[in-house]
């Protein structure tokens, strides 16, 4: 090897080191602080939730207990629920308009309900494991538990692309319960309490939310891998957060703040 040769390597080899020193320090690092907290259905075992003019909409898992479900904020009581078929496991929500869509986990099947009356509108069907789903105000964001975040049509559930999903250079698998703010697409990573901030142009994560301590010393959330978040949803007017998981009894409301 010449002296010019290995001189460029290790030139390049310094640069790369910089760039991802780069991208390291560029992601933030935080934690929720909690506002305020509200009693949630502790035999719901969530899998998708979304907040709309002053109300929760919560998709429910399991096979023969999923269902869709109004939910009012403060005391946490079921409005109303739709309940699936029982060879139907639910999996996430996303409102486009007046329409409820709910994914299914191993179905291949989203439902399409009227928002005020819950009526069957229609059904798409699509391949591979249905997990998270959230709506920009353009198109739809899904995950199906890989480190890939399907684009998808709102009016057709066509397959538009797919983003994947890096952080500090490493695929995120797992991703899970999103939500669509802006720029952003925020992702719960199933078996962890951390949140990922996803940049929808890229697949870049350049944040991280780690709420362990939000996690409910109870026995059934401890228990069968329910330690985790399955619940996240946004105010746009107040920028607050609430977040939940499979079979809490708690709904926390939350803000995110720098980790110590």
């Amino acid at each position: 090897m010449t002296a010019s040769r290995a001189a460029r390597m290790l030139a390049a080899a310094l640069t790369l080191a910089l760039l991802t020193a780069c991208s390291a320090a560029d992601v933030a690092r935080w934690v929720p602080e909690v506002v305020a907290t509200h009693p949630h259905d502790p035999t719901a075992f969530t899998q998708g939730l979304l907040f709309h003019e002053g109300r929760f909409y919560e998709s429910t898992g399991l096979y023969g207990r999923s269902d869709v479900r109004e939910v009012t904020v403060d005391g946490g009581a079921v409005v109303r629920a739709r309940p699936l078929d029982a060879a139907f496991f639910a999996e996430g929500l996303a409102r486009v308009g007046d329409r409820l869509l709910q994914l299914t986990y191993r179905e291949g099947v989203a439902f399409v309900y009227d928002l005020e009356t819950f009526e069957e509108l229609e059904r798409f069907a699509y391949e591979g494991e249905g997990w998270g789903l959230c709506f920009d105000g353009h198109e739809l964001w899904m995950s199906d538990g890989s480190s890939r975040l399907q684009r998808r049509d709102p009016d057709t559930f066509e397959l538009l692309g797919r983003v994947d999903v890096r952080l500090e250079g490493r695929p995120v698998e797992r991703l899970n319960e999103l939500e669509c703010v802006g720029d952003h697409v925020v992702a719960n990573v199933w078996l962890t309490t951390d949140l990922v901030r996803i940049v929808k142009s890229d697949g870049r994560v350049d944040a991280v939310v780690d709420a362990a301590a939000l996690v409910p010393d109870d026995p059934a959330v401890r228990s069968d891998g329910n330690a985790v978040l399955n619940g996240v949803a946004h105010d746009p007017e107040t920028g607050r957060w609430w977040l939940t998981g499979k079979l809490w009894p708690v709904l926390y409301e939350v803000r995110f703040g720098p980790a110590n």
